[in-house]
């Protein structure tokens, strides 16, 4: 098994090897050989390509990467089809020997990309950017949950369970808010973080930057902006928000696992690995293809260690950090889950009930604001007095807006200005919760 526990000092933002570079050095701890056949592959996709082109698709400095185009001439893997005025000025292409050894490197591995980190490198980096270096306060707390009406009582539970490092488990009825509260948790883990485009593990390549996942930064500032412009930047790695990765009842445990396309002969990174300095919610725990007591055992040695176990396609296992707040969401009580021992491993527990009819107020009232509907005060006293009681309906804060968008919906087809009625209201609770008997549409005037 492969050993991370050496300590290593480079950055993403660091400049790779500005100095001279010996044709014998690893640009980027990559063997030579390796980053040959990811040139060649870079020429045969995209043609005659510049020094500065090449760098920057390979992700590393101007330097390392005229060094390594320098060696593919010696080799006559690549020729120089024609010189501009300027000493960088100076075009490369594939020789005849070029194109066929790109066509071996193809059959070896088809990833065109930049260059992979080494796995010590993507450790030291996850590791700096540790959730755990800013603790949650209130006011993170509640600036990551602003907008959301919540009881009072939880906010401690959750700021504590976030400064945990443990598993969440937040149970309650559907509806009653669980994953849009998850979703918003990780608002309260402060500053971008750097996810590689890939990474090197033992000559195999595992894809880890996930444009589904992993949503660019919008902004850098100045001193960042500089170095991320700059040909001798590391480009190896995207600077991106804290990754959400959401699994839902497709949840399986090889999905744990890294993944592996036997014809791109490319490893994929497992939802946690692509989590890592993020959060990764299991919703709807319970009713995944994989057993709980399974998922348990299978996360025993991460949620307790902060590393995960990974397989290569080539039998090689290696470690890789478990950097992740895990929170699962379930309709299930934690008892009727799993068994005492397992429950313990889930670290903080936490009941997220339905609200009281003043928050519920304040949920219709941001539904009519996001819907169109204006509000109307005997409506709502009709949705919250007798729809609810009537139909023995918690107040659970999905509800205002899936029955006011129906309203809306209405007004649009019949090319009429959006109002809320008792009448209304009524027609739509139906529609929502299919109760009774098919809901009698209202008069045209409503």
């Amino acid at each position: 098994m492969l050993d991370l526990h050496h300590p290593v000092t480079s950055s993403p933002l660091a400049p790779l090897f500005d100095a001279e570079v010996d044709q014998h050095d690893e640009p980027g701890g990559l063997p030579i050989a390796f980053l040959t056949d990811l040139t060649l592959r870079h020429f045969a996709r995209n043609g005659e390509l510049r020094l500065a082109q090449v760098a920057r698709r390979l992700g590393l400095g101007t330097q390392a990467t005229d060094e390594l185009l320098k060696r593919m001439r010696g080799l006559q893997l690549l020729e120089v089809p024609r010189r501009g005025t300027l000493d960088g000025d100076v075009s490369y292409a594939l020789t005849d020997t070029g194109h066929r050894q790109a066509r071996l490197a193809f059959e070896k591995c088809q990833y065109v990309g930049p260059a992979p980190v080494t796995l010590e490198e993507y450790v030291a980096q996850v590791r700096r950017q540790s959730r755990g270096t800013d603790p949650v306060e209130i006011h993170t707390l509640k600036t990551a949950l602003q907008g959301m009406v919540l009881p009072d009582e939880l906010l401690p539970a959750l700021g504590g369970a976030m400064n945990s490092g443990k598993a969440m488990y937040l149970y309650g009825h559907s509806g009653s808010g669980k994953t849009f509260l998850a979703e918003h948790l990780v608002k309260t883990l402060q500053g971008d973080i750097w996810v590689p485009h890939a990474v090197y593990a033992d000559g195999e390549i595992i894809q880890v930057f996930d444009p589904m996942v992993h949503r660019l930064a919008a902004t850098l500032d100045d001193s960042d902006a500089g170095l991320e412009r700059a040909p001798s930047a590391d480009r190896r790695w995207a600077r991106v928000q804290r990754p959400v990765v959401i699994a839902g009842g497709e949840l399986t445990l090889d999905m744990l696992e890294l993944g592996y396309d036997p014809h791109t002969r490319l490893h994929i990174a497992p939802p946690q690995m692509k989590a890592n300095n993020g959060i990764f919610i299991v919703d709807d725990l319970g009713r995944q293809r994989v057993a709980p007591r399974d998922l348990m055992n299978r996360w025993i040695v991460p949620l307790d260690r902060q590393i995960d176990y990974l397989g290569l396609n080539n039998g090689i296992k290696f470690e890789t950090p478990f950097d992740v707040k895990v929170i699962f969401s379930s309709n299930l009580t934690p008892e009727k889950l799993v068994d005492p021992a397992f429950a313990r491993r889930l670290g903080y527990k936490i009941h997220v009930p339905p609200l009281d009819a003043a928050r519920y107020r304040e949920v219709v009232l941001q539904a009519c604001a996001n819907t169109g509907v204006p509000p109307d005060a005997d409506s709502i006293d009709f949705l919250v007095n007798t729809l609810h009681p009537r139909h023995d309906q918690a107040y659970y804060p999905c509800i205002p807006r899936d029955v006011i968008s129906k309203i809306a919906d209405r007004a649009r087809y019949l090319r009429q200005p959006p109002r809320m009625t008792p009448d209304l209201l009524g027609w739509a609770w139906v529609l929502y919760f299919g109760e009774g008997e098919e809901p009698a549409p209202p008069t045209a005037s409503h």
